[in-house]
């Protein structure tokens, strides 16, 4: 069977939209009529960007967090229960309001019902499902444990946007400081400078140098507003453009490991996803040299990335993994001892759940202890700077005060 989406007039002159399963085009149009619909068009959906129709997926479709955790933790419970799998993709299907998933899962049944295993059906969409949802779904096939597999596949999307929530979370409060303290610049440079500016070329006062300054630099912005937003504009889109190119973006990735910081919370980020998805890879029955290749794919930065491909290298050639992820001096030390006890104890998948888990906590603290630094650092800032901004403006008016008195 295959999937068509429609164009239908309905009895009440209202034109429906959908998507349905049919083995033609004929089929289609009758099982609309039976619906008391009138069909309009009825057409093939596509896999190919050139012939993509409103609610087909083309391979590039893009398959939000929220959503792919919903499927796989659905899916995984129909096929626990003994749910045969094309009727638990349609199952799951019939029960998602978006047009283009429910075009994506039903594509992938009819690939299932056509005799394609369900890791096959999943490469068409890339995009969608990742190599690591790929791998985990065809271990799990392998090793006749797919409904286990995808429970736990939906638990480990489950904790990454758990931890994409919380780094969100934890920066949106800093974030709402600074855009206060622009917006009060902002206002008090375009609006309220000017007006003082009249006043006291008015009663020919000698202004500070303070204020003089700030008088520039509110003229400057009130004038030219528009060329500081283009230059802000033209280089985001420069570095944008920059970071796509593969040498530019490693250096910036090299630079941010330099960085006190930032080299922390990225080390610390991206090993505790490293040592999670290499236990799921493991405990499912995926070879480690196969494992750590499909593992080092989901680090975020692309040094570090380069460095655990090595350390692939390196088992495959009859290494210790603890040994060779130690080498690349970018590990800590309490993961690689952990590695090493999971090794010579037979338990590794187990010891690198555990390493992922003391990673992530390490990632929390850091996390809180660097915002608790952040908020009063803005504050102070702000206040500085708006301090600054009231004195000059205050320094012209007790000066007259004075002359006055």
């Amino acid at each position: 069977m295959a999937a068509y989406s429609y164009k239908a007039l309905a009895a009440d002159g209202r034109i429906n939209k959908g998507i349905v399963e049919g083995e033609s085009e004929r089929q289609v149009r009758n099982l609309l009529r039976q619906r008391q619909l009138k069909p309009i068009e009825v057409i093939l959906t596509r896999t190919t960007t050139e012939n993509t129709v409103e609610g087909s997926p083309d391979r590039y479709f893009k398959l939000g967090m929220a959503d792919l955790a919903l499927f796989t933790r659905q899916l995984a419970t129909l096929v626990q229960a003994g749910v045969p799998l094309d009727e638990a993709i349609a199952a799951t299907a019939k029960q998602t309001p978006q047009p283009k998933l429910k075009s994506l899962l039903l594509q992938l049944r009819s690939k299932v019902v056509a005799g394609h295993s369900l890791a096959g059906s999943l490469a068409e969409f890339p995009q969608a499902f990742s190599e690591l949802y790929q791998a985990m779904v065809r271990a799990g096939e392998h090793a006749g444990k797919l409904g286990e597999v995808l429970d736990q596949l939906a638990d480990h999307i489950e904790n990454r946007q758990q931890m994409q929530q919380k780094l969100q979370m934890a920066l949106i409060y800093p974030l709402a400081l600074l855009f206060v303290a622009v917006s009060v610049i902002i206002i008090l440079m375009v609006f309220v400078m000017p007006k003082l500016v009249d006043l006291f070329v008015r009663t020919q006062t000698q202004l500070p140098l303070l204020t003089q300054g700030l008088i520039v630099v509110s003229d400057f912005v009130a004038s030219y507003w528009w060329l500081l937003l283009l230059v802000i504009i033209a280089g985001v889109a420069l570095v944008r453009r920059l970071l796509q190119l593969m040498t530019w973006r490693t250096r910036w990735h090299e630079v941010l490991l330099q960085l006190p910081v930032a080299s922390r919370l990225l080390v610390t980020a991206d090993t505790a996803r490293f040592a999670a998805t290499l236990s799921i890879l493991v405990s499912s029955g995926v070879a480690l040299v196969e494992a750590i290749g499909i593992a080092a794919s989901v680090m975020s930065n692309l040094k570090l990335r380069m460095a655990t491909r090595n350390v692939a290298i390196s088992v495959q050639e009859g290494g210790s993994l603890a040994r060779a992820l130690d080498n690349t001096g970018f590990f800590p030390p309490m993961l690689t001892q952990m590695v090493a006890s999971g090794e010579s104890s037979g338990t590794l998948e187990t010891m690198l759940k555990r390493a992922a888990q003391t990673q992530e906590r390490e990632l929390d603290n850091t996390l809180t202890g660097l915002m608790k630094i952040m908020e009063p650092m803005i504050i102070v800032v702000m206040a500085v700077v708006v301090g600054g901004i009231v004195m000059a403006v205050l320094l012209p008016i007790m000066q007259m005060n004075t002359l006055v008195g």
